[in-house]
């Protein structure tokens, strides 16, 4: 009788649990290690390789249910457990692409953005794919405050800016791992292939305490995918009326259990010279290039990460006068600027297999240079090596993040600067601290503290308050200072195709930057469902020690030295994104700055920045025609130019400009995307209104350039002269601000197979 009563008991309590399965999937691909719970309970578990889940033994009852996994709109759903043994459940993941999404750039943690002290801007593949583009520097140029510089007419080598600083205030990530930068910030950015994005992340103003020097005026993560959650196979090809061509291939494979391995390569050609100016040069530089890049996943029983990566980049381009041949490189009889671009990267990130959350990331770069510049070689090495260690810890309602960096940099070429190769050790110990002050405040405290060789310690503070007003307002405010030790190589072109000369007054002195910040971040939701967000942020900055290359003292020459006095740059950008039930998507940008120096009383607005920059992005999507319709665009004020001297009759100032573009994308067939559309519609280039871009086009080897006996040029008024130069200039292709490609119309296909 005794066991007949356990028997009835074991029983009735089986048939009062139930055990709740699905499959998870994201856009249809089954997703491992996707989260699954019953909200306020002690289920839990994590999808398998398959994107399989069960919950065993759940108690009869009302529950949610919510799935989430990062980079993907988490899902809930109401179930009742009944008496049934079995509950089926299953859940399709859509990519996030509003502002609920997991940043690690501002705090070197993975957060949601909307609980990040520091304000971070995130884009999505979907976003850049609105205006296709063969390399992320072009793609760029639709974020708000952020604008690709081109610095060379002829080479079409370029930076990237924010908010109005240079190009060496920008630090470039590729996985948080510093390795964009020095030479590959001018010859490597357009070697970056979209096939191996999965997000860009922004932030404006310093983040030097975290990140050392180069973070000055901003930092840009470039993140890989995943690949786990990638695609099985894409490709993505388009060309254009100007005779351009590119293709990104990307796929993954597991190797067994343990190994998950993702491929990604681009390949760009344009060998269709066009001289739409009529200056005898070419209007867009010819380029041939290839980038392969491959990121091996190791599962590890632990379930921490162990990732590697590596890249390898070359990149053959020229521009130059149109009769130019290979036959004529670094020679004296047709003028032509010849690059070779070599690149190796590797780098890996590996949680250590200790209890503690502990994270080593380390990175390497070999970058080869071969450049001519008419007949001045250009030849360099740079060696970079970077590895850190963090922990993070969490101890009551302080969230510490303590590290260790330390960076190694190799720099050598041909030039009178580096009379010796160049070897900089510079090791780094940082520390933060977020507090939990109330339920709608937290604080950040943080510093770092650095070693340099030459220039001793520096140490960079920052303070970060993140006040969470309410579910949908966030209002943060960050300060600090900032540093920035200068390598100064010499990338200018202006010096290296001879119109001017690069002239060092004194031992530079690192650069100091004192900064902070305001951000409201506003979100609204309409009863339809419609959805606006709104973020606005004003920022200030001062520098002292400034180095800022001086074009105006002599059209000769380009003076290095630390500013006397200060510079200051300040201003307040507004981001608009909107999302309507009737297919429309709306994003709106705006920037108002002010870029200055001050040196004995003067104030001078800085060269090539702009008092103004505005994006947009405007999509609609006709659901019946499987089309979606894409409006891009952007719009800069004027900018101040480096003229040669007064007697140049070049504008000083740029107008007002605008690049638009519009894209229609068909895809009704499945895995297959077909988009076309046109680029610069208004046909803009910065040749109207001006009588030449390129001063002296017709003597670039300034052959017949008279000199005065102090050095400066001799303006020669007569026509018959061979020497006839009536504005006393010298060859110079330095003189832009923006591409100089027409409008041009395009063509492409995707596929993805997941």
């Amino acid at each position: 009788m005794k066991y007949l009563i356990l028997i009835l008991f074991f029983c009735v309590s089986v048939s009062g649990q139930t055990a709740i399965k699905g499959k998870i999937t994201a856009e249809g691909a089954p997703l491992e290690y996707a989260s699954v719970s019953l909200a306020k309970t002690k289920f839990g578990v994590i999808t398998d390789s398959l994107g399989n889940f069960e919950l065993q033994a759940v108690p009869k009852g009302e529950y949610q249910l919510k799935v989430s996994f990062a980079g993907f709109k988490s899902q809930q759903r109401r179930i009742a457990v009944t008496d049934s043994l079995e509950l089926i459940r299953n859940f399709d993941l859509k990519a996030d692409n509003t502002l609920d999404e997991l940043v690690v750039t501002g705090t070197l943690k993975a957060v949601n953005r909307l609980e990040s002290p520091v304000p971070v801007e995130v884009y999505k593949p979907t976003f850049f794919k609105k205006n296709p583009t063969a390399n992320i520097f072009e793609a760029l140029q639709n974020v708000n405050g952020v604008r690709p510089q081109l610095n060379c007419n002829v080479c079409n080598t370029g930076d990237i800016h924010i908010n109005g600083l240079e190009g060496p205030y920008t630090l470039v990530l590729i996985d948080g791992m510093p390795i964009v930068s020095g030479l590959s910030t001018v010859y490597g950015l357009s070697g970056i292939p979209n096939s191996l994005l999965e997000r860009v992340e922004v932030v404006k103003g310093p983040a030097s305490s975290l990140y050392g020097s180069e973070a000055v005026g901003g930092l840009i993560n470039i993140i890989t995918k995943n690949p786990k959650s990638a695609p099985v196979l894409s490709a993505d090809a388009f060309s254009t009326s100007w005779g351009e061509a590119n293709v990104d291939l990307g796929f993954k494979a597991n190797l067994g259990k343990s190994i998950s391995l993702l491929t990604g390569v681009n390949y760009f050609n344009y060998s269709n010279p066009i001289d739409n100016n009529h200056d005898n040069f070419t209007d867009v530089t010819l380029q041939d290039r290839i980038s392969v890049f491959q990121k091996w996943n190791f599962n590890r029983k632990s379930n921490k990460l162990f990732s590697m990566a590596g890249r390898f980049f070359y990149e053959d381009r020229w521009g130059g006068e149109m009769q130019w041949e290979k036959k004529y490189r670094g020679g004296s009889e047709v003028y032509g600027e010849s690059i070779y671009t070599k690149r190796y990267e590797l780098l890996g990130s590996y949680e250590l297999p200790v209890a503690e959350k502990m994270l080593f990331t380390f990175s390497y770069t070999d970058h080869d240079q071969n450049s001519v510049y008419g007949n001045t070689p250009y030849l360099a090495q740079q060696k970079i090596g970077f590895g850190q260690l963090t922990w993070d810890k969490k101890i009551g309602n302080h969230d510490l993040l303590f590290g260790t960096a330390i960076r190694y940099q190799f720099y050598n070429d041909n030039t009178p600067a580096t009379a010796t190769s160049d070897k900089t050790w510079i090791p780094s110990l940082f520390a933060q601290d977020e507090i939990k002050l109330a339920e709608k405040h937290s604080l950040l405290l943080g510093l770092r503290y650095d070693y340099n060789n030459r220039h001793g310690n520096i140490l960079t503070p920052r303070l970060a308050h993140k006040w969470k007003i309410d579910d949908r307002t966030i209002f943060r405010f960050n300060a600090g200072t900032g540093f920035r030790v200068v390598n100064l190589f010499t990338e200018e072109h202006a010096a290296l195709t001879g119109s001017r000369d690069v002239e060092v007054l004194e031992d530079l002195e690192p650069e100091r930057s004192y900064n902070a910040n305001l951000n409201l971040l506003k979100k609204f939701y309409t009863d339809n469902g419609d959805y606006i967000g709104v973020e606005a942020t004003a920022w200030y900055t001062y520098f002292t020690n400034s180095i800022i290359p001086d074009y105006d003292t002599d059209p000769n020459k380009i003076i290095y030295k630390n500013l006397d006095g200060y510079s200051v740059t300040q201003g307040i950008s507004l981001n608009v994104d909107a999302v309507f039930q009737n297919g429309l998507k709306v994003i709106l940008g705006g920037t108002l700055m002010d870029v200055a120096k001050t040196e004995n009383g003067e104030k001078t607005r800085q060269m090539l920045t702009e008092k103004f920059t505005g994006t947009w992005a405007i999509s609609y999507r006709i659901k019946d025609w499987f089309l979606d319709i894409d409006y891009t665009g952007n719009v800069y004020g004027p900018m101040r130019l480096p003229t040669l001297g007064d007697l140049d009759p070049r504008k000083d100032y740029s107008p007002t400009w605008s690049i638009q573009n519009i894209q229609f994308t068909y895809n009704k067939i499945k895995n297959f995307e077909f988009y076309g559309g046109i680029k610069n519609l208004l046909n803009w280039t910065p040749n109207k209104g001006n009588p030449f871009i390129i001063a002296r086009a017709n003597d670039p080897f300034d052959e017949n350039v008279q000199y005065n006996p102090d050095g400066s040029v001799m303006q020669v008024n007569d026509t018959n002269s061979q020497y006839y130069n009536p504005y006393a200039l010298t060859f110079d292709p330095g003189y832009v601000y923006g591409p100089n490609q027409g409008i041009r119309s395009f063509f492409g296909i995707r596929y993805t197979f997941k």
